[in-house]
């Protein structure tokens, strides 16, 4: 919108002459034409990602944010705003415009991007420049520190199109065939319907509704088969094969049994006409134990009693292969660096699995002060020195080295970390690690020299018994002498 309106911006500078020029009309006209039909706008939705389309020109910078709707099919926007670059800032390179409209964007949308996972969209990575340049200046460091409290992740429209929530805004292929599956559920509890849509893919889009109506076990099972072929419908899908585990839905609308009940005729019309917008259509009948899928959705929808002020939370179902004592009894072995989860979100924008929000916001804080140049991954110091990253056993090596190498001093642990500091080596446990390294090594020298003056006395005291015995032999060999030979007096 600011490109658009810039010809008649430019008319409300001062001492600029008010001439209405055929591109001030233009944009007039414009503005009309969109003033006709306005954007809707909705309040986000707690617990899906939101959608920042970010468009960057020379003078200007736009940004929608919108949400896709439960099915996925469909994007809705809950806020647009555009700027117009400053003087200094439309001197900037295209890719730092880029970051700049990010920031600006979300600085404006604080409140919105705070509690939720956003998907950027723009013809340009500026998180990826923001977190992984080595040199920052200052307004990238400004720019770093904004965007590290929010978690922003850059994909392309490609890949949002190809994830679990498919978005359908130009209809999938007419030839690929899909796969639809219904159930219907009726109980003490109430009435509910359960549809599954298989897509090419593999990917199952679930559909549930629970009927606020009184009605038979038949009726629920249309009403799940025909609400099913609605929603195929709206998704533009053209060759698709029906399952259903009720023979008499399904045969009946396939005209092979009668309809006698008049209440399942305008059922069955209805359900026919439905079929007509396809271009190829199957219909199926399977077992019930092959329909676990459908019946679950449908049973759960009908004993669910839905508040229509909230929806229904999601639910999500794991898989535990043994019992919950044994993850207890067992010790998790992390054969992975310390700096695994840094590098990984410098490398791949990725957080580990299971991260929470918090998590997330302590990660994207934590790899602002570090450097990532291919496979190497540095730590920037406070005074901008790069040092390098090591594990645990390249840290065992630097520090016997350093201690007791060629050069070695046997320093003490504060002087031994910062040496590794001069070195250019850096890890989390430094100064701790060197700390019990130089308590480990004065263990070990003081148990060698107890040993070595206990060997050391223990010869002392048998060579001042052997003195001992050789003075009394001496003085024995001698009386024995004088004793028997004979004496000269002259």
């Amino acid at each position: 919108m600011t490109a658009t309106c810039g010809p008649i911006f430019k008319l409300l500078r001062k001492n600029q002459g008010i001439v209405w020029t055929e591109d001030c009309q233009k944009a007039f006209d414009s503005i009309k034409e969109y003033l006709m039909e306005p954007l809707i706008l909705i309040p986000p939705v707690e617990g899906r990602p939101l959608i920042m389309y970010l468009t960057v020109l020379e003078e200007s910078m736009g940004c929608v944010l919108g949400q896709q709707d439960e099915t996925g099919r469909k994007e809705h926007a809950i806020y647009y705003l555009s700027k117009k670059f400053t003087d200094c800032e439309s001197r900037y390179s295209m890719l730092e415009k880029t970051c700049c409209a990010l920031s600006l964007a979300a600085k404006c949308l604080r409140h919105y991007l705070i509690n939720h996972t956003t998907w950027l969209i723009s013809k340009i990575d500026p998180i990826k420049y923001i977190f992984e340049k080595a040199a920052i200046t200052g307004r990238i460091a400004r720019w770093q520190m904004l965007l590290s409290e929010y978690d922003i992740e850059y994909r392309t429209q490609k890949t949002i199109k190809d994830c679990d929530e498919p978005v359908f805004g130009e209809g999938p292929d007419p030839e690929s065939k899909w796969g639809l599956i219904f159930d219907g559920a009726v109980n003490v509890n109430g009435s509910g319907i359960g549809a599954i849509i298989v897509t090419p893919k593999g990917a199952h889009i679930p559909f549930t509704a629970r009927l606020q109506f009184d009605c038979t076990n038949n009726i629920a099972e249309y009403e799940a088969c025909i609400i099913s072929i609605e929603e195929a419908i709206d998704l533009r899908i053209k060759n698709i094969d029906i399952y259903g585990d009720s023979a008499l839905v399904v045969n009946q609308i396939k005209g092979e049994w009668e309809t006698r009940h008049a209440g399942l005729i305008p059922y069955r019309d209805y359900a026919r006409r439905l079929l007509t917008f396809f271009n190829k259509v199957e219909l199926h009948h399977i077992p019930r134990d092959e329909n676990q899928m459908a019946d679950a959705l449908a049973t759960l929808s009908s004993m669910y009693r839905v508040n229509r002020r909230n929806e229904v939370p999601t639910i999500s179902i794991r898989c535990l292969e043994r019992p919950a004592y044994v993850f207890a009894a067992e010790e998790v072995v992390d054969d992975k660096p310390w700096f695994h989860d840094i590098k990984m979100f410098l490398q791949k924008q990725e957080y580990p699995p299971g991260a929470s929000n918090k998590d997330k916001k302590t990660l994207r804080r934590l790899s602002s002060s570090f450097f990532l140049n291919e496979e190497v991954l540095y730590k920037r110091n406070f005074d901008m020195v790069l040092l390098r990253c090591v594990d645990k056993h390249e840290a065992d090596l630097l520090m016997h080295e350093i201690h007791e190498g060629s050069f070695g001093t046997h320093p003490n642990g504060h002087t031994m970390a910062k040496k590794m500091l001069r070195a250019g080596y850096y890890w989390l446990t430094m100064e701790s690690d060197c700390y019990k390294l130089k308590v480990t090594q004065d263990k070990e020298t003081f148990l060698l020299l107890s040993h070595k003056i206990g060997d050391f006395l223990a010869q002392a005291h048998k060579h001042e018994t052997s003195l001992l015995e050789s003075h009394k032999t001496r003085d024995f060999l001698a009386s024995t002498l004088s004793r028997r030979l004979p004496c000269s007096n002259h």
